[in-house]
């Protein structure tokens, strides 16, 4: 099994002990030495401000390379561009462009009347002032909105034509979603690296809830384990199982990269990344 190249996904914390929990994560997981860790920005630039310190601490302190989610929600242009400028004279050079969800109590998305309409007008506009790397969002089950089941496909094509150089998916629970997505991106012409989204299972009543929100399919046979593994106290135990399984068939898939939702709960992700092969140097160096 080829070892991947990682990269984690963390929230900025929003109370006292969450930011406890986040730099126990970003501490226990940057030994890792991931490709990069993204930070995530609250739906209608709630964490606006909290994402920009978080971004900022945790490339300086911890030496990773952070890349800052920027979305359309609730902004001018102006005011978008000038967060992304901030980040720039930060150092920050990588940017995850993505339209956003809608804010809390909205059911869909209302760009600002001198926002961006999308999320290819953000990419085109953060590309245009060449500073920075872009990622974007993608999705291997239609996403909600989708008028069809290429719809999203071609989406990201349009997204990565427009300047994004790579794509993070939208968590999925088989290794077959993933891997039908990628030939279909294929099949419309996509030559860039499209990442998997990996989410560890920590709470399975809530991953579910959320999985249904967005659209991302939940296999009977899964709701079963986890039903049964509930009854018998191993919960854990069947989550990096399962979690490894996962990444195990899509490495052998020839995929290279795999991004962890760690959810600020980093036990999990590193078990996972230890059952992959991806340990600390440190450890490396004692065994040789």
């Amino acid at each position: 099994m080829t070892q991947p190249r990682i990269s984690f996904e963390f929230f900025p914390p929003q109370t006292l002990d969450a930011s406890f929990r986040l730099w126990e994560t970003v501490q226990m997981l940057a030994p890792l030495k991931p490709s990069f860790a993204s930070v995530t920005y609250g739906a209608g630039g709630t964490t606006r401000k909290l994402t920009h310190e978080a971004v900022t601490t945790i490339g300086k302190n911890y030496g990773l390379n952070v890349a800052a989610h920027l979305t359309c929600v609730d902004a001018t242009r102006a005011e978008t561009l000038e967060i992304a400028a901030a980040y720039a004279e930060a150092g920050v050079t990588e940017i995850v462009a993505l339209r956003g969800d809608a804010p809390k109590g909205a059911e869909r998305f209302t760009a600002h009347p001198e926002g961006f309409a999308n999320s290819i007008e953000l990419i085109e506009a953060l590309a245009a002032t060449g500073k920075f790397t872009l990622r974007v969002g993608a999705y291997p089950e239609p996403h909600p909105e989708a008028a069809d089941p290429l719809a999203d496909v071609r989406w990201l094509k349009r997204k990565i034509d427009a300047g994004a150089s790579s794509a993070i998916t939208q968590f999925f629970f088989e290794a077959e979603t993933f891997l039908r997505f990628r030939d279909a991106c294929v099949a419309e012409g996509i030559t860039a690296p499209i990442i998997p989204g990996i989410l560890p299972i920590e709470n399975w009543g809530g991953v579910k809830k959320f999985a249904q929100r967005c659209g991302t399919a939940v296999p009977q046979w899964l709701d079963d384990a986890f039903d049964h593994a509930k009854r018998d106290g191993r919960e854990d135990l069947l989550s990096v199982a399962l979690c490894t399984e996962l990444c195990d068939t899509l490495l052998s898939e020839g995929v290279e990269d795999l991004h962890f939702y760690t959810l600020n709960r980093p036990h999990l992700t590193r078990e996972v990344c230890h059952a992959l092969g991806v340990v600390p140097e440190v450890a490396l160096q004692n065994v040789a």
